[in-house]
């Protein structure tokens, strides 16, 4: 059985380990002055945040279409019709209906579609698990399974120190932004798991005091000295990460995955100040085969 997924879900593995776990991304576009990238394959984020940063304008960002799907699809399919398409949350983005489209155009592949309702590291997780699981000759059924558990037990939350792109790019409404600008708020944003979209957790008067608020957010799930698998990505802004880190595994029995940057189609819409951890039980990730 072959995995896809895209790259909203940022699967924090290296190439030769995607490759050996049958892990296939399919990239999302990010466009910067009429200059189309695929992430993750024409730009990194160092890069990308350095033309934003030069630019006047906005990014734009697009999920693939149901033919780059399709085409992926027909491609594996040559070799193993099973196919395990796992992907970020279809109230985020679109990219999971651009799944479901691809598939229908693929009769001769037998595709099992997933909508995590999350994204970045804890869909990562989502797809890292079943890939290992698949691997160890799992049936399709208990992979699924896995993949629920691993959901019910993930949160994710987010902050960032900058909220120009969000107020210009109206993903807020301006005139709040602009309040929250001026008054120098930061907000802390979840993920909810019914529909897969963002809530707001609160707000503070700093960076640092936001980044305390999240990681005070995890101590009302899990008490203090808890086993916690936790992974921190960011933006661009590796000083905010490295603070995160530090406050939580001071209160937490920590298994960590490696910092890393999480993707541009969200930093594309928040800036380079952004910062996140997803966080579980560790107790849920021991069940998942080597």
């Amino acid at each position: 059985m072959h995995i896809v997924t895209d790259s909203g879900t940022d699967v924090t593995l290296s190439p030769e380990q995607k490759a050996a776990l049958g892990i296939h991304i399919v990239p999302l576009v990010v466009t910067l002055e009429d200059k189309s990238y695929l992430e993750g394959v024409d730009i990194e984020p160092g890069e990308f945040y350095r033309l934003l940063a030069a630019s006047d304008e906005l990014p734009v960002t697009s999920q693939p279409s149901a033919g780059v799907f399709a085409e992926t699809y027909r491609r594996l399919a040559a070799t193993d019709p099973d196919i395990l398409s796992i992907h970020m949350s279809s109230g985020l983005s679109g990219t999971f209906n651009s799944a479901q489209a691809g598939a229908k155009l693929v009769p001769e592949a037998n595709i099992t579609l997933v909508d995590t309702k999350t994204l970045s590291a804890a869909a990562g997780w989502q797809v890292e698990a079943a890939a290992r699981a698949v691997q160890a000759g799992w049936e399709t059924e208990r992979v699924l399974a896995l993949i629920e558990r691993i959901s019910a037990a993930s949160e994710s939350s987010y902050t960032l120190d900058e909220l120009q792109y969000l107020i210009h790019g109206g993903r807020i409404s301006h005139m709040k932004g602009l309040i929250a600008s001026l008054l120098n708020l930061k907000p802390l944003i979840g993920v909810e798991k019914v529909h897969g979209t963002y809530t707001q957790l609160g707000q503070a008067r700093t960076f640092k005091r936001a980044v305390k608020g999240l990681v005070k957010k995890m101590t009302q799930q899990h008490a203090p000295g808890d086993s916690l698998h936790v992974q921190v990505l960011h933006a661009y802004n590796h000083a905010g990460a490295a603070m995160m880190k530090e406050q939580i595994e001071q209160l937490f029995d920590c298994t960590w995955l490696p910092i890393g940057p999480m993707s541009l189609v969200l930093g594309a819409h928040t800036g380079p100040s952004m910062i996140g951890v997803a966080y579980a039980a560790q107790a849920v990730f021991d069940a998942i085969p080597g």
